[in-house]
Protein backbone atom coordinates (compact mmCIF):
# COMPACT_ATOMS: atom_id res chain seq x y z
CA UNK A 1 0.00 0.00 0.00
CA UNK A 2 1.42 3.42 -0.98
CA UNK A 3 2.19 5.77 1.84
CA UNK A 4 -0.35 8.83 2.83
CA UNK A 5 0.66 9.73 5.63
CA UNK A 6 3.62 10.39 8.49
CA UNK A 7 2.53 10.75 12.39
CA UNK A 8 5.03 12.40 14.73
CA UNK A 9 5.43 11.77 18.27
CA UNK A 10 6.23 15.38 19.96
CA UNK A 11 8.55 15.08 22.80
CA UNK A 12 12.03 14.21 21.94
CA UNK A 13 11.15 13.61 18.19
CA UNK A 14 9.52 17.18 17.69
CA UNK A 15 11.08 18.88 20.36
CA UNK A 16 13.23 17.30 22.79
CA UNK A 17 11.90 17.92 26.01
CA UNK A 18 12.00 14.87 28.14
CA UNK A 19 14.38 16.48 30.47
CA UNK A 20 12.00 18.92 31.17
CA UNK A 21 9.49 16.40 31.71
CA UNK A 22 11.68 15.06 33.85
CA UNK A 23 12.33 18.25 35.79
CA UNK A 24 8.44 18.98 36.52
CA UNK A 25 8.00 15.55 37.72
CA UNK A 26 11.20 15.71 39.94
CA UNK A 27 9.58 18.46 41.73
CA UNK A 28 6.26 17.13 41.72
CA UNK A 29 7.63 14.09 43.74
CA UNK A 30 9.99 16.60 45.79
CA UNK A 31 6.74 17.90 46.87
CA UNK A 32 5.30 14.86 48.20
CA UNK A 33 8.43 13.88 49.67
CA UNK A 34 10.22 11.48 47.14
CA UNK A 35 13.39 12.06 45.08
CA UNK A 36 13.71 11.28 41.71
CA UNK A 37 16.37 10.26 39.44
CA UNK A 38 15.75 10.18 35.79
CA UNK A 39 16.34 6.55 35.60
CA UNK A 40 13.18 6.57 37.94
CA UNK A 41 11.44 7.90 34.93
CA UNK A 42 12.70 5.94 32.12
CA UNK A 43 10.21 3.60 32.15
CA UNK A 44 7.01 5.60 31.84
CA UNK A 45 8.07 7.96 28.82
CA UNK A 46 5.79 7.85 26.27
CA UNK A 47 2.76 6.94 28.74
CA UNK A 48 0.03 9.23 29.57
CA UNK A 49 0.69 11.07 32.76
CA UNK A 50 -2.50 9.88 34.16
CA UNK A 51 -0.75 6.27 34.06
CA UNK A 52 2.32 7.83 35.12
CA UNK A 53 1.34 9.20 38.08
CA UNK A 54 -0.64 5.93 39.06
CA UNK A 55 2.14 4.04 38.65
CA UNK A 56 4.36 6.23 40.89
CA UNK A 57 1.90 6.80 43.72
CA UNK A 58 1.41 2.85 44.05
CA UNK A 59 5.25 2.50 43.76
CA UNK A 60 6.28 5.20 46.86
CA UNK A 61 2.68 4.72 48.97
CA UNK A 62 1.42 7.66 48.59
CA UNK A 63 -1.75 9.50 50.11
CA UNK A 64 -2.08 11.83 47.80
CA UNK A 65 -4.84 10.94 45.04
CA UNK A 66 -3.39 10.58 41.71
CA UNK A 67 -5.86 13.65 40.65
CA UNK A 68 -3.80 15.56 43.36
CA UNK A 69 -0.66 14.73 42.06
CA UNK A 70 -1.68 15.69 38.62
CA UNK A 71 -2.41 19.21 39.53
CA UNK A 72 0.55 19.37 41.52
CA UNK A 73 2.35 18.28 38.19
CA UNK A 74 0.62 20.56 36.19
CA UNK A 75 1.72 23.72 38.08
CA UNK A 76 5.40 22.87 38.11
CA UNK A 77 5.61 21.55 34.21
CA UNK A 78 3.80 25.17 33.56
CA UNK A 79 6.68 26.77 35.46
CA UNK A 80 9.48 24.49 33.86
CA UNK A 81 7.98 24.84 30.65
CA UNK A 82 7.96 28.96 30.96
CA UNK A 83 11.56 29.12 32.11
CA UNK A 84 13.00 27.68 29.07
CA UNK A 85 12.34 28.35 25.02
CA UNK A 86 11.78 25.39 22.81
CA UNK A 87 13.43 24.58 19.80
CA UNK A 88 12.42 22.68 17.09
CA UNK A 89 14.62 18.82 16.82
CA UNK A 90 17.64 19.40 14.04
CA UNK A 91 16.04 18.51 10.64
CA UNK A 92 11.87 18.86 11.40
CA UNK A 93 11.33 21.76 9.29
CA UNK A 94 13.30 20.15 6.19
CA UNK A 95 11.22 16.92 7.00
CA UNK A 96 8.20 18.75 7.13
CA UNK A 97 9.19 20.85 4.26
CA UNK A 98 9.48 17.43 2.28
CA UNK A 99 6.41 16.08 3.40
CA UNK A 100 4.08 18.62 2.45
CA UNK A 101 5.94 18.78 -1.12
CA UNK A 102 4.82 15.31 -1.60
CA UNK A 103 1.21 15.72 -0.61
CA UNK A 104 1.94 13.54 2.60
CA UNK A 105 -0.77 13.87 5.49
CA UNK A 106 1.12 14.81 8.94
CA UNK A 107 -0.27 13.78 12.34
CA UNK A 108 0.59 14.14 15.57
CA UNK A 109 0.45 11.75 18.13
CA UNK A 110 1.01 12.16 21.54
CA UNK A 111 0.77 11.03 25.25
CA UNK A 112 0.90 14.68 26.34
CA UNK A 113 -1.92 17.00 27.16
CA UNK A 114 -4.10 19.33 24.95
CA UNK A 115 -2.50 21.98 26.48
CA UNK A 116 1.35 21.33 26.45
CA UNK A 117 0.77 20.18 22.96
CA UNK A 118 -0.91 23.57 21.64
CA UNK A 119 2.20 25.54 23.78
CA UNK A 120 5.15 23.51 21.95
CA UNK A 121 3.11 23.60 18.70
CA UNK A 122 2.46 27.17 19.31
CA UNK A 123 5.92 28.69 20.25
CA UNK A 124 7.50 26.17 17.04
CA UNK A 125 5.05 28.28 14.89
CA UNK A 126 4.02 24.85 13.24
CA UNK A 127 0.73 24.47 14.25
CA UNK A 128 -0.77 24.56 10.92
CA UNK A 129 1.73 21.72 9.58
CA UNK A 130 -0.28 19.91 11.06
CA UNK A 131 -3.65 17.60 9.38
CA UNK A 132 -4.53 16.00 12.70
CA UNK A 133 -3.53 16.33 16.29
CA UNK A 134 -4.53 13.46 18.99
CA UNK A 135 -3.24 14.26 22.51
CA UNK A 136 -2.63 11.57 25.14
CA UNK A 137 -6.69 12.72 26.68
CA UNK A 138 -8.32 11.59 23.43
CA UNK A 139 -7.83 7.57 23.21
CA UNK A 140 -9.31 5.64 25.92
CA UNK A 141 -6.12 3.54 25.98
CA UNK A 142 -2.49 4.93 25.75
CA UNK A 143 1.14 4.03 24.36
CA UNK A 144 1.81 0.71 24.34
CA UNK A 145 -1.58 0.24 23.13
CA UNK A 146 -1.89 0.88 19.40
CA UNK A 147 -5.34 3.53 19.93
CA UNK A 148 -3.45 6.68 19.61
CA UNK A 149 -1.95 6.14 16.33
CA UNK A 150 -5.27 4.59 14.55
CA UNK A 151 -6.87 7.45 16.02
CA UNK A 152 -4.70 10.03 14.38
CA UNK A 153 -4.62 7.71 11.16
CA UNK A 154 -8.55 7.93 11.09
CA UNK A 155 -8.62 11.83 11.87
CA UNK A 156 -6.01 12.34 8.51
CA UNK A 157 -8.32 9.63 6.72
CA UNK A 158 -5.49 7.12 6.03
CA UNK A 159 -5.33 3.32 6.10
CA UNK A 160 -2.98 2.85 9.33
CA UNK A 161 -1.24 0.56 6.76
CA UNK A 162 -0.54 3.80 4.94
CA UNK A 163 1.26 5.86 7.75
CA UNK A 164 4.69 6.27 9.40
CA UNK A 165 5.35 6.60 12.84
CA UNK A 166 8.55 8.29 13.99
CA UNK A 167 9.03 7.54 17.26
CA UNK A 168 11.65 7.76 20.09
CA UNK A 169 10.33 5.85 22.87
CA UNK A 170 9.61 1.77 23.57
CA UNK A 171 6.17 2.11 24.26
CA UNK A 172 5.67 4.26 21.27
CA UNK A 173 7.35 1.59 18.84
CA UNK A 174 4.97 -0.87 20.59
CA UNK A 175 2.02 0.84 20.20
CA UNK A 176 2.81 1.31 16.00
CA UNK A 177 4.05 -1.79 15.52
CA UNK A 178 0.50 -2.79 16.80
CA UNK A 179 -1.18 -0.73 14.93
CA UNK A 180 0.34 -1.74 12.02
CA UNK A 181 2.31 0.55 10.80
CA UNK A 182 6.14 1.45 9.62
CA UNK A 183 7.51 2.87 12.21
CA UNK A 184 11.17 4.68 12.42
CA UNK A 185 12.81 4.23 15.78
CA UNK A 186 14.57 7.75 16.57
CA UNK A 187 17.55 7.69 18.81
CA UNK A 188 17.81 10.57 21.29
CA UNK A 189 19.82 10.16 24.21
CA UNK A 190 18.08 12.73 26.58
CA UNK A 191 14.65 10.25 26.23
CA UNK A 192 17.34 7.63 28.34
CA UNK A 193 17.97 4.12 27.12
CA UNK A 194 14.87 2.61 25.11
CA UNK A 195 14.78 -0.01 23.47
CA UNK A 196 14.11 0.70 19.36
CA UNK A 197 14.57 -2.99 18.39
CA UNK A 198 10.64 -3.26 17.28
CA UNK A 199 11.63 -0.05 14.48
CA UNK A 200 11.57 -0.99 11.48
CA UNK A 201 14.83 1.27 10.98
CA UNK A 202 16.78 3.23 13.48
CA UNK A 203 18.18 6.53 12.98
CA UNK A 204 19.57 9.13 14.93
CA UNK A 205 18.59 12.02 13.20
CA UNK A 206 15.45 13.34 11.61
CA UNK A 207 18.00 14.04 8.41
CA UNK A 208 17.95 10.14 8.17
CA UNK A 209 14.36 9.61 7.69
CA UNK A 210 14.39 12.73 4.59
CA UNK A 211 16.80 10.42 3.48
CA UNK A 212 15.55 7.22 3.67
CA UNK A 213 12.38 8.62 2.40
CA UNK A 214 13.27 10.21 -0.53
CA UNK A 215 15.47 6.93 -1.72
CA UNK A 216 13.42 4.23 -0.66
CA UNK A 217 9.77 2.59 -1.06
CA UNK A 218 8.71 1.28 2.13
CA UNK A 219 6.75 -1.45 3.46
CA UNK A 220 5.44 -2.58 6.75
Amino acid sequence: MDIKGVIFDMDGVIVDSEPLHFESDRRTMAEVGVDLIFEDMKPYIGTPDRQTYGALKQKHGLTETVEDLLEKQKKHKEAVFKEVSMKPMEGLMELMDHLKGQGFKIGLASSSKKKFIRHVLDQLQITSWFDAVVSGEDPKRGKPEPDIFLMAAAWMGCEPEACIVIEDSTHGIQAARQANMFVYGLYNPNSGEQDLSRAHMIVSSLGEILIHLKTNSLDV
